[in-house]
């Protein structure tokens, strides 16, 4: 048996997509003006159908798609250099834009992408076996932080996230680790930026560059590390 399953996904237009994944090193394939606005873009064995919708609105879009890959690093390192050599910069709130890497409580390490139509693409890697996310943890920050994530990437919620995050910055009975204040404060940064909230968003990247980690927490905070140079750039 044969079957393929292939995300047809909407957009305004299709030229700033196909531009968009023609960056990526996506190739547009098939592309037609009429009757309808309809385009293919492929790379490597990732499939990708768009069609030309008036009157949509890519800010107001829910449309996804999942892609699976054996080289979540790889791909990732590859979309941000192509990223940062088109736009001057990686772009990480508007739209297009790219998020970092997070291992999932899932067994999931992925990374969101969302294209200038709206889309998002949820690319990651299986790391486990267990899909079901594991429970949260009973610690405050571990468990703030992943309630925080679950609203900012599963639910696209970045306010409830924020939320969260701002009571456990806030605690005056207990306090972070170095190694917990940087991923709460680099999270707080993130979601600030995709709420356009850019003074939260400075002041918690000052206070995330200003923690002091030792190596082995350096090397256990690379994604969250990688993520801070990203939001400061």
């Amino acid at each position: 048996m044969g079957e393929k399953t292939i995300p047809m996904l909407p957009c305004r237009t299709l030229q700033p997509v196909l531009d968009f994944y023609t960056v990526l090193g996506f190739e547009a394939t098939f592309q037609q003006k009429s009757p309808n606005p309809y385009a293919v873009v492929e790379r490597g064995g990732i499939q990708l159908h768009f069609f030309g919708m008036k009157g949509y609105e890519p800010t107001e879009s829910y449309s996804t798609c999942l892609i699976y890959t054996d080289d979540i690093d790889g791909l990732h390192a590859a979309f941000r250099t192509s990223l940062k050599a088109a736009y001057g910069k990686i772009p990480t709130r508007g739209l297009p834009r790219i998020g970092s890497l997070r291992d999932t409580s899932h067994g999931v390490r992925q990374f969101l992408m969302s294209d200038p139509g709206g889309n998002c693409l949820r690319i990651g890697q299986q790391t486990s076996q267990e899909h079901h996310h594991r429970a949260a943890p009973k610690e405050t920050f571990p468990r703030a932080l992943h309630h925080a994530l679950l609203f900012a990437d599963s639910r696209d919620d970045p306010a409830a996230a924020a939320k969260i995050l701002d009571r456990a910055l806030r605690r005056e009975d207990e306090r972070p680790t170095p190694l917990q204040s940087l991923r709460l404060l680099v999270l707080r940064a993130d979601v600030a930026r995709r709420l356009g909230d850019e003074e939260t968003a400075t002041s918690a990247l000052t206070r995330a560059a200003a923690v002091d980690l030792t190596a082995q927490e350096r090397a256990s905070a690379h994604d969250d590390l990688e993520r801070l140079a990203e939001l400061r750039d």
